[in-house]
């Protein structure tokens, strides 16, 4: 049996059920399958073996998987593996490889909708991405994507983002300092290990791609500030969250990926934003970069010129 979703703007055809995402009537052929089959061994210490136009990866106890031409991802478990868990890097990982492929940027970034205008937030994890959305969320925002944010150009260079798996991941004090209850939840990893992660499926999800205008970069700090990166230094934040990276030589796309960072430069404005990080404040920094989302948008109509 096999099962359709959409992920990132692509029609995928998959023989695993994938219970994070929401099912989408096929609509002529899949962009990527996804099957279960033997993935050869991967011998190298970093988990990664290119071979062709394929990249294996694996990870210990979990499975091992190959990822061709953009096009599919073969999945081989390793014996007694968590599903979900094979499912977790089959969606994160794996699936970034592929869009490398693809030539889609992605961007270790969360997204939101503010009416009609993508706004991203990029950060190291832990930085606060999830649960900034999580914010934007409650107040009535819907969610583009979590963690993986999937930059694609249209004919005339300008970026848009496609819609991500419709869940936040949080750590459980983002979980209670968002007013929810963890035990609502299932732990985004299965494992003996105390994993205090969970998935927080959306209520909000926004339906198709969006204009991206305005990216963030979150940072620590002791104080509030936001300050516009250009040239070499909002490249160089780009750069630095590209959703695995680390794959960018064993894709073979690294020169091309850099093309669509300065591309993508040339249509949205980039922004540092430092903050203490704190629970506590929560509400001070998301009330102060939602101010500043309102303030961009009044003075340039979210309306870059795509020189």
């Amino acid at each position: 049996m096999t099962h359709t979703y959409r992920l990132f703007g692509l029609q995928v055809l998959s023989a695993i059920e994938l219970p994070e995402l929401a099912r989408h009537e096929p609509t002529g052929g899949a962009d990527v399958t996804i099957r279960l089959a033997e993935v050869d061994e991967v011998a190298e210490s970093d988990g990664l073996k290119v071979a062709g136009d394929e990249l294996l990866f694996a990870v210990d106890g979990i499975a091992r998987y190959r990822i061709a031409s953009g096009r599919e991802i073969v999945v081989d478990p390793a014996p007694g593996a968590p599903v979900r868990n094979v499912r977790l890097f089959l969606l994160g990982s794996a699936f970034g490889a592929l869009l490398h492929q693809r030539g889609i940027l992605p961007l270790h970034a969360n997204a939101i909708d503010v009416g009609g205008k993508a706004i991203a937030f990029m950060g190291k994890s832990g930085s606060g991405k999830s649960t900034l959305a999580a914010w934007f969320h409650d107040i009535g925002y819907s969610i583009l994507t979590d963690d993986v944010c999937a930059v694609s150009f249209d004919a005339n260079g300008r970026p848009s983002v496609a819609p991500g798996l419709p869940r936040l991941r949080l750590w459980r004090e983002a979980v209670e300092a968002t007013h929810r209850d963890p035990a609502r939840y299932e732990r985004s990893y299965t494992s003996e290990a105390l994993y205090e992660k969970f998935d927080i499926p959306l209520a909000r999800i926004a339906e198709g791609e969006v204009p991206l205008v305005i990216v963030y970069v979150l940072q620590q700090g002791d104080t509030l500030d936001i300050a516009e990166l250009t040239g070499v230094q909002a490249a160089q934040a780009l750069f630095e969250n590209t959703y695995r990276g680390g794959f960018l030589q064993s894709t073979g796309t690294a020169d091309k990926h850099w093309f669509s960072i300065t591309q993508l430069m040339r249509c949205v404005r980039v922004f540092n934003f430092v903050r203490p990080w704190s629970l506590n404040r929560l509400d001070d920094g998301s009330e102060m970069i939602l101010n500043h989302v309102r303030t961009v948008c009044l003075v340039s109509s979210c309306q870059q010129p795509c020189a």
